[in-house]
This record gives structure tokens, sequence and C-alpha cells, in this order.
């Protein structure tokens, strides 16, 4: 089953709560992410646009608590509130980590949407991972490489969108289905689409 009649539902106190610590966690992920990701600058220094192959933890928040949450607005609380968390504890890209919060986890919320919050399975997270991934492409692009050509943009897109389906699409669902078996998700439509599987 992957359609759940409580997307349309406002959010509960619960939600909120999980989404919030979700996020914060995250946020303190990205610190180390970070630090790990400029480290590894030099290793792509012939093919510079393919170190976007690290994108998606950066892209996983926002799909991870779409998926659990399920609530129109979780995904892109998600990728900002980890964003917003990482920038109180210091990342070095300062306020448009901000913007790349919003940016994510609105292309995950799209991806999400395009399903018409109804399908919550492993095609709806690859989705809103490959649509984030785009999008995270296109605020990178313009931001931090303009004077690139169309080769960059495209090493760029695609090892960002196979970052995007393989650990922020296929790690969520992996993530869920391991915290609900847990019993963690208990109350909410994801631990109970899990039992049943």
């Amino acid at each position: 089953m992957t359609a759940t009649s409580s997307a349309s539902a406002g959010w509960r106190m619960r939600d909120i709560l999980v989404a919030a610590v979700l996020a914060v966690a995250f946020g303190a992920v990205f610190l180390a992410w970070n630090a790990l990701n400029d480290l590894a600058t030099p290793l792509f220094a012939g093919l510079p646009a393919a170190q976007a192959i690290f994108y998606g933890i950066w892209l996983l928040p926002g799909v991870l608590i779409g998926l659990i949450v399920r609530r129109p607005g979780a995904a892109l609380f998600g990728g900002f509130v980890s964003a917003a968390v990482s920038v109180l504890l210091g990342s070095q890209y300062g306020a448009d980590a901000l913007l790349s919060g919003l940016v994510q986890g609105g292309g995950a919320e799209l991806g999400f949407a395009l399903f018409l919050y109804r399908a919550w399975n492993l095609p709806a997270a690859i989705l809103a991972g490959a649509v984030a991934a785009i999008a995270a492409t296109i605020h990178d692009v313009i931001a931090y490489y303009p004077g690139t050509g169309a080769d960059f943009w495209a090493v760029y897109a695609g090892t960002a969108i196979v970052s995007a389906v393989v650990i922020a699409a296929i790690g969520s669902w992996l993530l869920v289905r391991a915290l609900a078996a847990t019993g963690v998700l208990t109350g909410f439509a994801a631990g109970e689409q899990q039992r049943r599987i």
C-alpha cells in the first residue's frame, strides 16, 4: 500500500517533533560532511563536476522526513531546518546554506507533490531525490560555477542525481524500514506500512 489519507491532514505534534529531531541531527551531520567534501576536493581535480557524487547526504533529510511525516511541507521543512541548524553550528557556507536548504528541500517537496502526496514508496523517493538534485544543481551552477559550460553542468547534474538516488532515495527508504523495525515510527503511516510488508 502506498497511499495514505493522512497526507492532507494537518501536522500533529509528533510530526513536528520527529521532523525537528531528524533535521537537527542532520544539521550536525552536515558539518562533518562539509569537511569531508572539502578534504576530497583534490581527488576531483581532473573532473571537478564529479564531486557532486557526495551530494546525496545533503538531500537526505528532505526525502527522509517527507517519507516519514507524509504531510505537505515535510520535505521542505527537512531540507531547510537541517541547513539552518548547520548554519547555527558554523557551516562554512554561511547564509547560502539556508538558500541551499530551501532549494534542496523544495525539490524533494516537488517530487512528492508530483505524486499528489499519495505515493510514499521507493519510486516516489527516487523522484523526490532526483528533483532535489536537479534543483540543487541549478542553484550551485548559478552560485558557485557561473563560468562553466554545458559539459560541466551535465556531469554535475548526472553525478548529483546518481548520488541522490543511491543515498537520499534508497538510503531514506532503507532508513525508514530500519526505524520502523525498532518501533520508533509507531503512530506514523510509514511505520504501519512497513509492518505490513
